[in-house]
């Protein structure tokens, strides 16, 4: 008598039907588990576009299963087609997803340290297979993520589907558009290049403005009045210190990979249980005033999730996929990568991400806390306070002339902002401001970053003493400056310009350009940082 027996059912399955019988039983088994309740033949049906038989089957995964439970049944014949009340909140879910799935192959290779982040993307670019088509899928899926959530928020605006009883999935929604704006702006330093390390120091710069209102009782300690402790506090939470270090871009990468990632899954969660709980909302001109019809659809105007909604989304991800994989391969599209990153040398093009522009433009206009942190704080709150704000029951365009022209005048001034964020919008400045960007320019070198550091000797100078300068170098960018003086004499009575030259750091120099005139009741001054590296005047 064995002391062990070993029993496997398919074995007794196949002595009672037959090999091929009980293995397509087997599989078929498996199908009904994976799909909650659907059978083989129920997926042929599925994918033929067969009526389903009765009691239907295709209704049992939405009971039962995790994933079609997060999916509407059904919905109304009027939303099947290519009507973006969902169809763009799908494709947002589904660059989560495709960047989660980048992004986690893309990890495998990277380091979030200094010494080894821009080693690793040449490493990826270069040696591991696929690794340049696999950044470059994750970068233009960030792309195109953070323009389908605008575009899907934009379409919700217009067709008035943030009221009643939708205020909260609005909501949710604007949390999921921050988040989209953070993961792709957190994962933008990641590279550790140029062009990274100074787009991230400037956003991170914003936080500088933020103001400390008097007295704040912060840690047992009181600050009165103390205009930049909450700016300095947020920057150094931001960067790691004064200045982006291993701590910092330690910081980004898990806010990248782990914090916001969370906080959008756990939003999507319930941004997609208020969708299934209120319905697809039909389009504006179907539905009577004051009426939500989406729960309530007859059964002539349904159309079930399986198989028409199921194979439009299928056919939908392919074709997006399609696009990507095209742009990529083909189009030209491709991920930049700069030079490593250098702290000491700042590159004369940093721009923001194209979907910062506006806000760049915006701080062209004046004030940097006005601009930079109060003006975006106020349109948040206004954008979370929209559904409370309109209250009206209409959704119908024509009963919502002045919110529509309203938002149609906010995405021209966007628009318009966002140029004005490019390098291709100059910002035409006072004289004095003028005669200081001719030796300081924002688009190249000019005079003062070409002069070599070594001939600006420190001490304080006088642009029309510039002869007596003791260096070359020193008296030729002295002279620039008095010819700017003298042709600025006719706007500026009494114009005088004054250089001072400071040996701030080891290596370093501060450089002060002051514009004084009317007898020294008026000044402009602006301050400039020279390293001995810097290598402009080479």
């Amino acid at each position: 008598m064995a002391l062990f027996q070993l029993h496997i059912p398919i074995l007794d399955d196949i002595k009672k039907k037959g090999l091929k019988p009980a293995l397509l039983a087997a599989v078929d088994d498996s199908v009904n588990r994976f799909t909650a309740g659907l059978g083989i033949n129920d997926i042929r049906g599925v994918l033929r576009g067969d009526p389903a038989p009765k009691p239907n089957p295709r209704l049992k995964p939405h009971a039962d299963g995790f994933w079609f439970h997060m999916r509407p049944t059904y919905y109304n014949n009027l939303v099947q087609p290519l009507y973006p009340s969902f169809r763009l909140g799908w494709l947002s879910m589904y660059f989560m997803v495709f960047e989660t799935i980048t992004g986690v192959i893309l990890m495998l290779f990277y380091t979030p340290s200094p010494l080894l982040a821009f080693e690793n993307m040449l490493n990826i670019m270069s040696n591991v297979p696929l690794g340049l088509f696999m950044r470059d899928l994750h970068k233009i899926g960030a792309e195109g993520m953070v323009g389908v959530v605008c575009l899907h928020m934009l379409r919700t605006f217009i067709t008035g589907n943030y009221k009643k009883p939708r205020q909260f999935t609005w909501f949710t929604g604007i949390i999921l558009l921050g988040v989209t704006i953070a993961l792709s702006f957190s994962g933008y330093l990641l590279p550790w290049d140029q062009l990274s390390l100074w787009a991230v120091t400037i956003g991170a710069s914003m936080a500088e403005a933020t103001p400390t209102p008097p007295p704040l009782d912060v840690l047992g300690q009181q600050w009165f009045g103390d205009p930049q402790f909450i700016g300095t506090m947020f920057n150094n939470l931001l960067r790691g210190g004064p200045q982006f270090n291993a701590n910092g871009l330690l910081r980004w990468y898990l806010g990248h990979v782990l914090l916001v990632p969370l906080v959008g899954f756990i939003f999507i969660g319930v941004h997609y249980y208020k969708v299934v709980l209120h319905g697809h909302s039909l389009p504006p001109e179907s539905e009577k005033v004051g009426e939500d019809s989406a729960k309530r659809v007859p059964m002539d105007q349904r159309t079930y999730f399986m198989p028409d909604i199921l194979t439009d989304e299928l056919f939908l991800v392919a074709l997006t996929t399609f696009i990507l994989v095209f742009a990529v391969t083909f189009g030209g599209y491709h991920a930049p990568l700069e030079p490593h990153a250098d702290p000491l040398i700042t590159p004369l093009h940093t721009t923001a991400p194209w979907y910062f522009l506006w806000l760049q433009g915006m701080l062209k206009l004046g004030d940097k806390v006005l601009w930079g942190v109060v003006a975006p704080g106020v349109i948040a709150g206004l954008l979370v306070a929209l559904p409370y704000v309109e209250v009206g029951p209409s959704r119908r365009y024509a009963d919502r002339r002045i919110g529509l022209s309203v938002g149609m005048i906010v995405v021209i001034l966007t628009s318009m902002l966002t140029f004005m964020g490019t390098p291709w919008y100059a910002v035409s400045s006072s004289v004095d401001q003028e005669i200081v960007a001719t030796l300081l320019p924002q688009t190249h070198p000019g005079p003062l970053r070409s002069t070599k550091v070594d001939q600006l000797t420190a001490g304080q100078y006088n642009a029309k003493d510039y002869k007596s300068a003791p260096t070359q170098g020193l008296q030729k960018l002295l002279e620039i400056y008095n010819n700017e003086i003298e042709h600025g004499k006719a706007k500026l009575p009494g114009v005088e310009g004054i250089m001072i030259i400071e040996d701030w750091q080891t290596g370093l120099k501060k450089i002060t350009f002051r514009v004084v005139w009317n007898g020294g009741a008026n000044t402009f001054s602006q301050d400039a940082y020279l390293h001995q590296d810097s290598n402009y005047g080479e």
